[in-house]
């Protein structure tokens, strides 16, 4: 485990490249005066950011002659609660806008509510855009619009893409099937000359966003649940998604860090205070798929073998097929152990496990429910169901205080460490179908809202324990996921190196800890059995913060020494992955190119460089201007792999560039630094 000291004050010492300007500090302020108020604001002067329709109406038309209300509280040194509530007094609607603005970044962020305090049903609310708000630029330049893709099952899985907004162009962003980031990505960053804005949209479900130009110099954003439409019973609460609004000056890169830095100061787990350590997880060979034949003996077999061959395991990772599913782990609904391979459940393993300083990681799926389990045989009346699958609905009291109890239940019992939670199938449809005519987007709305309080309160009843995020990879990573869990598996798309490092280059620019498989020799398939020899290039090209390995550790004649070499490097490098993230080329899919990029701490002048010539580049040498050091002071570079040192100006490295030479093809080259 990589252990970083005195982080938290590298995260709010913003005096260096990547400083927050005292004017940016000041638009963001200005904002939430102009949209929250301030104390003796006239609220007609107060200007609109949200909106709905409600009994066939704009809330344009009626919002400022509801019943209304402003309030302010300091949450923290860094935070001010604003809060906006509206009431129809005709009705009994209340609407509350509950915003938080950061007194350390130029950020703000805020939720709506709407409640029906009233005696009867309320008339249909549809077609809430949390969001919906129009930027002005100047005379020079145009919008530019920075997104992602989301995660899919290729290459091109969180790649950076960028497109120009000209007049009347517009743009619709949305996921597949309901899991937020599947396919598209609830992460924006909108440029202008002179200014831009990060636009976020944290919804655990199916999000809709769209950035539309008019003929001027105007660009209209609104972003929401993408389907609402839905009258709300006496006493019935709904919130929209979490909105979040980041302002800068136009340098897209800059601000891309300042949101970095933001989401490790704010927006993170933290157990003990602290981030997520960096650390090596390992399952056994080939991941879940043997985890079906899996007993005791073996686990406690391949956690004794990593320690045997001294590699570095912190947490043994027990996937899925540990329940009974007769081989078949996509049975799931049945949460207790299989009793015939683990006749003393998998406390065994984990009480083994601990007394070796190893703690242990365990997958769940608790929302898909498989026919013939236990869930499906016993609560019919919890399950949503489609042909013979199932979703767990989570939006049902009964069924997730059954879940919550279970599940804490189990993990004291079994001495789990890590809670995993998994999602394979994409619950849009079943919503949808669950929906009656005035009642639509409840199902998801419902559900969405339990899945975020079950996660809070297993966290409440664990404080300290971590949740790895995962639904077939990284197909749920909106926001209010990664501000309860950390993404150990970042997409189904693994172990290539080339595709690797495009998910890692870009989802880097958002995400600062994700996890991924990590072997040692260029082969898709490969997850560390066979006799293949140790090939570095593999190695660095499928690590990342948090390491996942599957080493089939039965075999004794592997490079072992070469593999423990490699894991001791990852441990240099591992610690300036919390730093400032820097692109140093173009993303590529294509095989005949160089990529590269850098990582960057300018209060300490450390940070570390990643360089990769890919098997058809038929250049061998680049040179690779640096960002984010200080022209004036000198830098110590170190090759990771040869612990060759070469002294270099922090003016000659940012403006003519390092010069890498990788004769090989592939090859990878690991730098480190330091300023004198």
């Amino acid at each position: 485990m990589i252990k970083l000291l005195a982080l938290s004050h590298l995260l709010v010492a913003m005096t260096l490249p990547n400083a927050i300007t005292p004017q940016e500090m000041t638009d963001t302020s200005q904002w939430v005066s102009a949209h929250f108020g301030g104390t003796g604001t006239d609220r007609d002067a107060m200007e609109p950011f949200f909106s709905f329709v409600y009994g066939g109406s704009s809330s344009s038309e009626f919002l400022k002659t509801w019943e209304f209300k402003r309030t302010e509280r300091k949450l923290d040194g860094s935070r001010t609660e604003h809060t906006l509530t509206y009431r129809d007094l005709a009705t009994g609607l209340t609407v509350r806008c509950v915003g938080v603005e950061y007194s350390d970044f130029p950020t703000v962020e805020w939720t709506l509510y709407f409640k029906n305090e009233g005696s009867k049903d309320t008339p249909i609310l549809e077609s809430i855009q949390a969001i919906d708000v129009s930027f002005a630029r100047g005379d020079e330049g145009e919008f530019q619009l920075h997104y992602n893709n989301g995660d899919g099952l290729f290459d091109h899985s969180y790649e950076p893409l960028q497109i120009s907004l000209d007049k009347k162009a517009a743009k619709q962003f949305a996921p597949h099937g309901g899991r937020a980031t599947n396919m598209a990505w609830p992460y924006f960053n909108l440029t202008w000359p002179g200014g831009g804005r990060i636009v976020v949209v944290g919804w655990p479900g199916q999000w809709a966003a769209e950035f539309a130009r008019d003929d001027g110099k105007l660009l209209h954003v609104q972003a929401g649940q993408e389907l609402i439409r839905t009258l709300l019973h006496p006493g019935e609460e709904i919130r929209s998604p979490l909105m979040v609004m980041q302002f800068h000056d136009g340098d897209w890169i800059r601000s891309q860090n300042i949101w970095r830095r933001w989401m490790m100061a704010h927006s993170m787990p933290r157990p003990g205070g602290e981030l997520p350590p960096l650390e090596v997880r390992a399952a056994s060979s080939r991941a879940y798929m043997e985890m079906t034949q899996a007993d005791e003996e073996k686990q406690k077999m391949f956690i004794d073998r990593y320690l045997e061959e001294k590699l570095p395991l912190d947490y043994w990772w027990m996937d899925a097929g540990w329940y009974p599913c007769g081989g078949n782990w996509p049975k799931v609904g049945t949460w207790e152990v299989d009793k015939e391979r683990f006749p003393r459940g998998l406390r065994a393993v984990s009480d083994y496990a601990h007394k070796k300083g190893v703690k242990i990681l365990v997958w769940f799926e608790p929302e898909r429910v498989a026919p013939e389990t236990w869930l499906m045989e016993n609560h019919p009346e919890w399950i949503l169901v489609r042909g013979k699958t199932g979703l767990l609905n989570l939006g049902n009291d009964d069924a997730r205080q059954w879940l919550t109890d279970h599940i804490d239940n189990f993990i004291n019992e079994q001495g789990i460490d890590l809670y995993r939670q998994d999602f394979n199938m994409d619950p849009l449809n079943f919503w949808h179908d669950n929906d009656t005519e005035n009642r639509q987007g409840m199902t998801e709305m419902k559900h969405v809202i339990g899945y975020l309080a079950y996660w809070d309160e297993l966290l409440r009843r664990h404080p300290g324990m971590l949740i790895d995020a995962c639904a077939s990879g990284g197909r749920r990573l909106d926001l209010e996921t990664l501000r309860r869990a950390i993404p150990l598996w970042r997409s189904d798309y693994a172990f290539v190196s080339r595709g690797m490092q495009c998910l890692s280059y870009g989802m880097s620019l958002w995400v600062p800890h994700f996890g991924t498989g990590t072997v040692a020799c260029e082969d898709p398939g490969y997850y560390g059995s066979g006799h293949t020899p140790v090939e570095p290039y593999a190695f660095w090209s499928t690590i990342s913060p948090s390491i996942s390995c599957g080493f089939d550790m039965r075999i004794r004649d592997l490079d072992y020494a070469a593999i423990r070499e490699l894991f001791a490097k990852w441990k240099r490098l591992a610690p300036n992955y919390y730093g400032d993230f820097y692109p140093l080329t173009s993303h590529s899919v294509s095989d005949d190119v160089w990529i590269a990029w850098q990582y960057n701490f300018p209060e300490t002048g450390k940070g570390a460089i990643q360089v990769f010539r890919r098997a058809h580049s038929p250049y061998e040498t680049a040179r690779l201007p640096l960002q984010g050091l200080d022209a004036n002071a000198e830098y110590i570079l170190t090759n990771i792999d040869t612990n060759q040192d070469v002294q270099l100006s922090g003016r000659e490295l940012t403006e003519r560039g390092l010069e890498v030479v990788l004769p090989e093809m592939p090859q990878a080259a690991v730098y480190l630094y330091e300023r004198k």
